[in-house]
């Protein structure tokens, strides 16, 4: 078996939340997905560098007007959160909250990778939950600073009657920001311990693991900071996440780290036993290489090129749809070897426009092309590529009343208090076809989107202004490829996509 090189980060796009198993000799890892559909991907492993996307938990999470983007505010930034992935008794649990239903979602199945999840919901928050299965009883542990224990039926389908149900335990509330969160639960040896993370306002003023640890589930629990380092990255700490150890019997540790506007992103660190507690990192930092004793594999890709040659209509896992799709108004068959995408609603901004087909960003610089059949598209349409988040870009086109189309680059009106799209720069476009570019470029510098089109795939021409990219909140997510097609006047224009061509650029 050969050894493999941990580089960190593991995967350099918005990957947040993880939450980290082994089963046999294979780990599998859930991840926040918010308004993304499918969602909850499930990505496995053999050595905890390589990562392929195997499955989603959901397709659509709830079937509401905001889920569908028609209330006019969608659920961006909400939908589910910071899921646990557990193992037992031969079935895979994944449990979250949704901040917007008011509801705690339990899923399980026997078969990970290829199978259907059964569905169990349970009323009211549990924040950033962890499933804790202790000797024939089932807890999910969670809360922000007040962290509350809560048991279930041991298959964790529902709370269990007159079950243990109270408050564990109040975290620092002194030069502290953000008070502990994003709980990974674990009985090892003879030791609870629970992982979470906190932000002070004080000291290097930047997120940190926290341990907590009792022999007793209901305590008294001791607390011991675990990791405070940034890797060289401005100031945004390596935190929130759970350890697991390999068969060789090493211990490691899965986290993530705020990387601006191409998300958070996570890593992976080793882990030594001081007196029963976990030290993560080398002498308190945590490495940007190292070696594990698990074998070497062949990196899958995570953003992909696509020709749309498909022989049935389905997608490839990569893609996730912004919001719940109507899936009467796509198609890679209607028109074999295109992505057909046709308007069914009228709206006023690529942000609140249905089936709207995204796949993440990658670190450090990407890009992304495709070309668009632009003949059928109505007047009042909009429709291109768009650098998805709340400060979102665009490059397409514009059809007015008259049928005159034009090339635009637009960006978000409501970051200036109106609403829409702001036209940066357009220009009058004569033909049936369109070639579209954005240039994404992430270090510690600057993040910035650049935005080209072009009429036979050869000769480019910058468009508009490049793209001050944010992290935003109101998204909550890192920046995205997307592929869109809206009416602003009527109804029932489409465009047809031949392609999406990706480069990661840089390592």
């Amino acid at each position: 078996m050969n050894n493999t090189v941990i580089t960190n980060p593991i995967i350099w796009a918005d990957v947040p939340d993880p939450s980290v198993i082994r089963v046999g000799r294979t780990f599998y890892m859930v991840s926040t997905s918010m308004h993304s559909m499918p969602g909850c991907p499930i990505m496995k492993s053999e050595n905890l560098m390589n990562w392929e996307l195997v499955n989603y938990v959901y397709d659509t999470l709830e079937d509401n007007d905001a889920h569908k983007l028609l209330d006019g505010k969608g659920i961006y930034g909400r939908g589910s959160w910071a899921a646990s992935l557990r193992y037992y008794n031969g079935l895979y649990y994944v449990c979250f909250s949704s901040l917007d239903m008011n509801r705690f979602y339990v899923y399980r199945t026997e078969d990970i990778e290829n199978g259907q999840w059964e569905r169990f919901v349970i009323n009211g928050l549990h924040h950033d939950p962890s499933l804790l299965f202790d000797d024939g009883r089932t807890y999910v542990i969670h809360g922000n600073g007040d962290i509350r224990i809560t048991e279930l039926m041991e298959d964790a389908t529902a709370l269990k009657a007159h079950g243990i149900n109270q408050l564990l335990f109040e975290t620092d509330r002194e030069g502290i920001m953000l008070r502990s969160e994003g709980c990974h639960a674990y009985k090892i040896n003879d030791y609870y311990y629970l992982f979470f993370i906190e932000w002070p306002n004080t000291g290097n003023k930047r997120r940190r693991q926290l341990c907590y640890r009792s022999r007793n589930l209901l305590g008294p629990y001791e607390r011991k900071l675990v990791l405070d380092d940034n890797m060289g990255y401005r100031n945004n700490g390596i935190a929130q996440g759970g350890i697991l150890n390999i068969p060789e019997g090493d211990w490691y540790a899965v986290l993530f780290q705020d990387h601006e506007a191409v998300g958070r992103i996570p890593c992976v660190l080793p882990v030594a036993w001081e007196d029963d507690w976990p030290v993560i990192g080398v002498d308190g930092m945590a490495p940007k290489s190292f070696e594990v004793s698990l074998p070497s594999s062949s990196p899958k890709p995570f953003v992909i090129s696509d020709e749309f040659e498909y022989g049935e209509n389905r997608l490839a896992l990569n893609w996730q749809w912004n919001h719940n799709p109507d899936n009467s108004r796509w198609s890679v068959t209607e028109r074999p070897g295109y992505l057909r995408l046709t308007t069914g609603h009228v709206t006023h901004s690529v942000e609140f426009a249905r089936n709207t087909l995204t796949q993440r960003t990658e670190g450090p610089a990407c890009v992304g092309t495709t070309v668009m059949d632009i003949t059928h598209m109505k007047p009042g349409d909009r429709a291109g590529l768009v650098a998805l988040q709340y400060l979102f870009g665009t490059v397409g086109i514009q059809v007015e009343e008259n049928g005159d189309r034009y090339v635009a680059m637009c960006v978000n009106g409501r970051a200036d208090g109106g609403e829409g799209e702001i036209t940066v720069e357009r220009m009058l476009f004569e033909g049936n076809e369109i070639y579209l570019q954005i240039n994404f470029q992430f270090d510690n510098s600057e993040d910035i989107a650049r935005f080209r089109y072009s009429t036979d795939g050869e000769t480019w021409h910058s468009i508009g202004k490049p793209l001050q990219m944010q992290y935003k909140l109101e998204h909550f997510m890192g920046y995205r490829f997307g592929l869109y097609n809206y009416a602003m006047k009527q109804t029932g224009g489409y465009v047809d996509y031949d392609y999406f061509r990706y480069n990661k650029l840089g390592q």
